[in-house]
């Protein structure tokens, strides 16, 4: 609920009070994500709603008969407070998806296709994109790697969860836009080639503090700092 509102033009400060004009502009955000799972991949869809002690009624209400008229169950879900009895719904309504609904699955973009190409299918086709740029850097990488005979593996876009664009001020559900890739690194064992966007850090985020410092043992091999 509260990326629902944030999303709706609620600074996330203020998401945890009842908006339900902001909750109905963010569900452009949602029908987004909709359209990509039914329409782009072809799969039947359920929608989660992680309920939080500050989600009120009227927002939970709201949310469940806005993605009935788009067409897909909303499920509240407790499983936080209430372990799995709080997800029973949910399961259910999963369930029901994989017997009743139709899927089809597809992708977005053919193995065959050169790595730019699957960019632009990426970016127009999920992102709602107008188009991807390469800076120069990003360009020879990706000259590189084809030439390497790497062309063929899939891409993977580092980029922000916060939103559709590499920018993540920009909410809800922008198009037009264009996405940046500011370099390109091929990860060949795990079979896929990675374009980096935006500000986006693929180095994992550590404390001040990490934890390691507090973890020792003594010379009877005990340790020490796990808990």
């Amino acid at each position: 609920m509260r990326a629902l509102k944030y999303h709706g033009g609620v600074a996330l400060a203020d998401a945890r009070r009842e908006d339900l004009t902001a909750v109905e502009a963010g569900m452009a955000n949602l029908r987004r994500h909709l359209t990509i799972v039914r329409d782009v991949y072809g799969l039947a869809a359920v929608v989660a709603l992680n309920r939080f002690p500050t989600d009120t009624d009227g927002e939970v209400d709201l949310v469940v008969r806005l993605c009935a008229e788009a067409g897909v169950r909303a499920f509240p879900a407790t499983h936080v407070r209430d372990g799995g009895a709080g997800a029973e719904a949910l399961a259910r309504g999963v369930v029901h998806a994989v017997r009743e609904g139709r899927s089809d699955v597809r992708f977005v973009y053919d193995d065959h296709l050169s790595l730019e190409k699957k960019s632009e299918a990426v970016a127009t086709r999920i992102y709602g994109a107008a188009g991807v740029v390469f800076e120069p850097r990003a360009r020879r990488r990706l000259e590189q790697v084809e030439a390497e005979g790497f062309g063929h593996l899939p891409i993977c876009v580092a980029k922000t969860q916060a939103s559709f664009s590499t920018d993540p001020s920009q909410r809800g559900a922008p198009s037009g836009h264009t996405v940046t890739v500011r370099d390109v690194r091929l990860a060949a064992g795990a079979g896929f080639v990675v374009l980096l966007t935006g500000d986006v850090m693929t180095m994992p985020g550590l404390p001040r503090e990490p934890a390691a410092h507090l973890i020792d043992i003594d010379d009877d091999g005990r340790v020490t700092g796990l808990s």
